[in-house]
């Protein structure tokens, strides 16, 4: 794959990477500066809403030294609208084959969902080897992504989906995984009363451990 910045470069850049849900644009912003005061500068912001691509475009535009990806990407039109939007790199729950192969022929890399190790063995075959376990906690969380790695020692993994302070540390134990994925640091009830310096203040406590 050709890409700009590869997916090792995206899970080498913070031991965190916060899921971030905007529903209100005026919020993407303060939300993203919250993040990075904390010591995140990587943003994983999912399409779940309607603004989510504004959101990118303005906090990528605005926040030149940051990371700025998009989540939950379903599908090659989904894939291109995040990257024409500004997105660095590209995160799925899942994959299709013509997700896969979309992805290999553009410059955006694409960090395929897998939650099986036959998941992650086709992903391999399509030189797949930085994957997001997901979601993890209900697939069996840190001892069964232990179990897959033990066959499948070449792959890197970003478990999400279910991650908190009290089991974060379990899978941060795991050899093959390099960063993991939350969204714990960004409550709601913070986010609607745009407290923002708790925001920074969670993140601080989540990179503590």
């Amino acid at each position: 794959m050709n890409w700009t910045i590869s997916p090792s470069n995206v899970f080498q850049s913070s031991p965190i990477v916060p899921v971030m849900v905007i529903d209100d644009l005026d919020d993407a912003l303060p939300m993203a500066k919250a993040l990075a005061d904390g010591g995140i500068s990587i943003f994983e912001i999912t399409l779940r809403t309607p603004v989510a691509l504004e959101a990118i475009n303005l906090i990528s535009t605005a926040m030149p030294d940051a990371l700025v990806g998009a989540g939950t990407v379903l599908n090659s039109e989904q894939y291109d609208a995040a990257v024409n939007a500004g997105a660095q790199f590209i995160i799925s729950p899942g994959y299709s084959e013509s997700l896969l192969k979309h992805a290999k022929q553009n410059k955006v890399a694409l960090i395929p969902g897998v939650a099986t190790p036959s998941e992650v063995m086709t992903a391999l075959e399509h030189g797949y080897d930085h994957l997001k376990f997901f979601p993890a906690e209900a697939n069996g969380g840190a001892p069964a992504l232990k179990a897959i790695c033990a066959p499948l020692s070449q792959v890197k993994f970003c478990p999400t989906g279910g991650i908190n302070p009290k089991n974060v540390r379990d899978y941060r134990a795991i050899s093959n995984v390099m960063t993991v994925g939350g969204s714990w640091m960004l409550p709601a009830d913070k986010i609607k009363a745009k407290d923002w310096q708790g925001i920074t203040e969670l993140v601080k406590e989540a990179l503590a451990i």
